[in-house]
This record gives C-alpha cells, sequence and structure tokens, in this order.
C-alpha cells in the first residue's frame, strides 16, 4: 500500500488549488440541481406517459390530414411536414432510451429546429385557406412535441421554446386570418393544444421534483432521531471515514519502508495536519446534539430554522419525542400559504423550573419554545398540533404576529444515565 495525500481533509478543505467545499462529495452529488440522478428521479413513467399522448395526438392529427386532403391547397407539403414531425418523434424517444434519460445541448436544439420546420412546412400548406385554427394538425402536434423532453431538459429551456410555439403560432394566426366572432375560437383552441400541454406538465414535474427533494432531505435527516446525545453529524462521520483511511495508508507506507524515517517536510506537515483534524473530530461532537446536525445537514430547515439549546438539552430527548419536535420543525417550514414565502422557526431549549409531579422523581423538565414566524395561528396543519402533543404538553400564543408554542416535556434524569 502506497501513501497519497487525501484530496479534502475533514473540515471539508480541498488539498491543493481546488477550493473549498462545504458539503461532503457524496451529499454535494446528490444536492447538484443538474444531477442526472436527481433530476430523473421519480419521472420515467412520466416521460414514458408524454410519449403515449404525443402519439396518440400525432394519430389524431394524422386522421384530420387524411380526411381534409383534398381541402388543402398543399397536401403533400402538409404530409412532408408529418412525416419530418413522425422522424422528430421517433428519433427523440430512440436517443432518450439509449442514453438512459439523457438529451444533450444540441440535440435539444435540433429537435426544437426540427419542430419549428414542421410548424413551418403546415402552415404553408394551408396558408392559402386563411384558417390556422381551423386546419392545422401537425404544427399543433409539433407544439405537444415538447412533452417528449420534459423530463431531460431543465425548466427555463422548455419554456423559452414553448412561448417561441406559442408567439409564432399567435403572429401567423394574426397575419393570416381574418380574425371574426366565428373564427376566433378555432384559433385560440389551437394555440392552447399547442402550448398549455407542455406549461401544465412543465408545473407538475417542476413540483413533484421539489416534493421529491424535500422527502429525500428529511429521510436524510431522521436517521438523526436514535443518534446519542452528542454525536458527529452524517457528513462529518464520512470525512472522519476519509481521514481514518489516510492515516492509515501513511502509516502502512512507514512500516512497510515506503516512506523513509526521518519524513520529508510535506510528508510531515501532512501527519501533522490529519493529527490536528483527529483531535479536532474527538472535540467537535461533545456539545453538538441530533438537533444541531439535523438543522445545519438539512438544505431545508438549515435555510429557515435557528436553535438556541446552551446546554444541549435536546440530546435528552427519547425518539418520540425528537420525532415530534423534527416534525413539528418541518411542517412550520413548509407550510407557506403563498408561493416563494418562506417561514422562519425559532427554537429555544432551556431547564424548565416546573416542579415535577409526583411520581415522575426520576424524570426532569425541559422547557422548549418554538416562534414561527410567516404562518398565521389558524393556518397551522392539525397534524402540526399532533406533532407537538408527542413532545410534551404545550399551550400556544401569539407574540408580535407570530405563533409561538411553549412546551413541557419530561426527559430522563442525565445523571442517572
Amino acid at each position: 500500500m502506497t501513501y497519497a495525500p487525501p484530496e479534502e481533509n475533514t473540515l471539508g478543505v480541498i488539498v491543493g488549488n481546488k477550493g473549498r467545499h462545504a458539503r461532503s462529495e457524496t451529499v454535494r452529488r446528490l444536492a447538484r440541481d443538474d444531477s442526472p440522478r436527481l433530476t430523473s428521479l421519480g419521472t420515467g413513467f412520466v416521460g414514458v406517459g408524454a410519449a403515449i399522448l404525443v402519439s396518440l395526438r400525432a394519430i389524431y392529427g394524422l386522421v384530420w390530414l387524411v380526411i381534409q386532403w383534398d381541402v388543402y391547397p398543399n397536401p403533400i407539403v402538409a404530409a412532408l411536414a408529418w412525416g419530418l414531425l413522425i422522424l422528430l418523434i421517433a428519433a427523440t424517444i430512440t436517443v432518450v432510451q439509449v442514453t438512459s434519460g439523457q438529451l444533450s445541448h444540441w440535440m435539444f436544439i435540433v429537435f426544437v429546429a426540427g419542430l419549428a420546420a414542421v410548424i413551418a412546412l403546415d402552415v404553408y400548406a394551408i396558408w392559402d385557406l386563411h384558417d390556422i385554427g381551423g386546419y392545422a394538425t401537425a404544427a399543433v402536434a409539433a407544439g405537444m412535441a415538447l412533452l417528449l423532453v420534459l423530463t431531460v431538459r431543465p425548466p427555463a429551456e422548455l419554456i423559452a421554446a414553448v412561448s417561441i410555439v406559442g408567439v409564432g403560432l399567435i403572429a401567423v394566426i394574426v397575419v393570416n386570418v381574418p380574425l371574426t366572432t366565428d373564427n376566433l375560437a378555432p384559433q385560440v383552441t389551437t394555440v392552447a393544444f399547442a402550448v398549455l400541454p407542455t406549461v401544465i406538465g412543465l408545473s407538475l414535474i417542476t413540483n413533484f421534483r421539489q416534493l421529491v427533494q424535500v422527502e429525500l432531505d428529511r429521510v436524510l435527516v431522521q436517521s438523526t432521531l436514535t443518534a446519542p446525545r452528542f454525536a458527529v453529524g452524517m457528513m462529518a462521520s464520512e470525512e472522519l471515514a476519509r481521514l481514518d483511511l489516510a492515516a492509515e495508508k501513511l502509516l502502512d507506507s512507514v512500516a512497510n519502508g515506503a516512506i523513509e524515517l526521518p519524513l520529508q517536510p510535506k510528508i510531515a506537515s501532512t501527519a501533522a495536519s490529519l493529527a490536528t483534524e483527529l483531535r479536532l473530530h474527538l472535540i467537535e461532537g461533545r456539545r453538538e446534539t441530533w438537533l444541531y446536525h439535523a438543522i445545519t445537514e438539512s438544505d431545508l430547515l438549515g435555510k429557515s430554522v435557528t436553535l438556541t439549546d446552551k446546554g444541549s438539552l435536546a440530546g435528552l430527548l427519547d425518539p418520540a419525542q425528537r420525532d415530534g419536535l423534527l416534525s413539528t420543525a418541518w411542517l412550520f417550514v413548509t407550510d407557506t400559504p403563498k408561493r416563494g414565502a418562506k417561514n422562519s422557526v425559532h427554537i429555544t431549549i432551556a431547564p424548565s423550573t416546573t416542579v415535577v409531579a409526583p411520581g415522575f422523581e426520576d424524570k426532569v423538565a425541559v422547557g422548549i419554545s418554538i416562534t414561527s414566524s410567516g404562518v398565521a395561528r389558524n393556518r397551522v396543519d392539525a397534524s402540526t398540533w399532533e406533532a407537538i402533543a408527542k413532545v410534551g404538553t404545550y399551550a400556544d400564543s401569539i407574540e408580535n404576529s407570530s405563533v409561538r408554542l411553549d412546551i413541557e416535556c419530561l426527559v430522563d434524569n442525565p445523571a442517572d444515565q
């Protein structure tokens, strides 16, 4: 075994000139917005459904093309538009399947350019009829074909593409069709059929991905419920394992003679750094409780929840009480009545002056105060009160337009443990 300096120390600092990273590689990889694993999580069946829906719409449009064949001034051009659209649909589905749900940027540009060509050919074929909404077939299906890339391209690109389709169709209708009360409805319906499916699908996919990310984040922090009173977090544990491996490689290299004594200045400096980081790891977990790690390591809670627990009393709570407290914080943070609004939650844990009732002399009382701003008292979800009841007895009030909860909970006396 030969020694190689660690790429990242336990404090998250990259050795060399690779910059600073606040998260471990595993967490960073899972949390990246452009991660293929994350962006396709749970959306595979949505892509299959979109392909089926687009295929059905294409069949419907082809039937209308056949029915109106004799009416079209240029039916051959309309047929060419459909041939190109079918080729684009088949090629896109094949590429996405072969590349395991990936579509490169240049392929997406080719796809959108092809759809633009389909719309242009279809509009040219029916231009002399002066009724785009009444006779357009391939153009409508082309706009709906954007559903095929709904799960493999960023929302911004899809919004830009569907906007171009919508604006283009509206411009063509305004220029070509003499709008009256009799033909206005078909024109509006045609634009809606070409644009709305992608807009609605994009909204559903975005909300679904946010839901999955929130639930994934919650599952990760749920592991802290059974942690000891004082412990290191998930990321620190991974970094500690990396540090242990680096130290083992260094000691093994010295033992087998791969590294000669005395150590070279660079290797000696690395060894000293490993020793310092190990000592920091042995110390840092002595005052940090499960709740501290649950908040700081959560992408959602870390942005909205602040904790004051000078006595590290959160570590005395049993798993059921921990689950109730963590669920309460989650429900307050996620209970946003308005889109884009953010709730802030402050949790204060301190010794309580409440006298313990007879029969519970082996318990000690802990006071927990939760203040949530951004949500009204009458909008607090019923499940929030159920979660609070798991922690202990509580009283609620309004303080400076914020909901305040004062909880009294009984925990095992740490002196008896």
